[in-house]
């Protein structure tokens, strides 16, 4: 089975060496984010030198604290660092993110996604000089720097979902249950008919959230932690998750907002667990994971380990969930 990891941070160990064991336990990509604190894009560019064939990406670097003409540079000279197996993943973050912490304004962030990939997808396609002009965004006879590479896109909403279709190698939705996963890529499928690409080469790359414990409880209760980390933080994951649980969301988003941590994870459901991660022991964890991609359209589930996994729990899910014993 196709299995990334995402690298987040795992106590003290160092990013690169979690990508370098990773490549040791078969998994065939792993992904780094960014936030605050240290660069993904340094992150990446350390494993692109001490690993030999396993894929890396970005999920995601945001559309707006790095103009295009940055993110063309930056993905061309990880893909070189890499030797082609660079994927640049893209997103339009939250406003929160982009208003709090880089001082932007978050304006018509679907649109700015989509100029953003068009612009870059010139800027790397090899094809003479680029000259762009966009609603927000431009630019004037610039040479391609010839360095084609994959692009990527984590779209939640209709729209978002809709630049996918028209202009991505992929897609990697967050939170959006499982159950919806199929029925939420008719509007990528869609979008992309309409530009007379095939729908099936757009690879559908979900984060999966997963914990592993043999105590199933504990594995549940970090997944409880998660879901209600993002449904209560982000009206975009919100949204995503009330396309199957519309008054559960809402009622986990309240509690969150109103301060009452507890209360919001209390309120995340077992079936709303099992429909948006992987959570248990390793042979219920591992069953999950196989039944999730043999049940949906799902090409590479990427494994993410929440951040309130305990240490125990984190170790047991990047062995539990290695593609060699899947």
């Amino acid at each position: 089975m196709d299995v990334g990891l995402m690298v987040t941070s795992f106590g003290d160990v160092e990013l690169a060496d979690v990508a370098v064991r990773a490549e040791e336990l078969a998994y065939d990509a792993v992904w780094v984010g960014e936030l605050w604190g240290e660069s993904g894009v340094v992150q990446l560019t350390e494993m692109a030198c001490r690993t030999e064939a396993i894929e890396l990406g970005s999920a995601i670097l945001n559309v707006y604290s790095r103009s295009p003409a940055v993110l063309a540079m930056t993905a061309a000279s990880l893909q070189r660092a890499a030797d082609g197996r660079f994927t640049l993943g893209v997103g339009t973050s939250t406003a929160k993110a982009v208003e709090g912490l880089h001082g932007m304004a978050f304006d018509r962030p679907v649109r700015r996604a989509h100029e953003t990939i068009e612009l870059v997808r010139e800027f790397t396609a090899g094809d003479g000089r680029v000259d762009y002009d966009g609603q927000l965004l431009e630019a004037a006879d610039f040479p391609a720097l010839d360095v084609p590479l994959p692009i990527y896109h984590a779209g939640l909403g209709p729209a978002n979902r809709r630049v996918v279709g028209r202009l991505c190698d992929g897609w990697i939705p967050h939170n959006i249950p499982f159950s919806a996963l199929d029925e939420a890529f008719e509007e990528v499928a869609s979008a992309a008919r309409e530009r007379d690409r095939d729908p099936d080469e757009i690879e559908i790359a979900p984060y999966v959230p997963s914990a592993v414990n043999e105590d199933p409880d504990e594995a549940r209760e970090t997944l409880r932690r998660h879901v209600a980390y993002y449904v209560g933080s982000g009206e975009g994951y919100r949204r995503a998750v009330a396309m199957a649980y519309p008054d559960r969301a809402d009622r986990i988003a309240e509690a969150w907002r109103g301060g009452d941590k507890r209360g919001a994870a209390e309120a995340v459901t077992d079936a709303m667990i099992e429909d948006l991660g992987v959570a248990g022991t390793p042979d219920e964890a591992r069953d999950q994971l196989r039944a999730l991609v043999a049940e949906t359209g799902i090409d590479h589930p990427i494994v993410v380990v929440p951040e309130p996994a305990s240490s125990e729990t984190i170790e047991s899910t990047i062995e539990a969930l290695a593609p060699e014993k899947l």
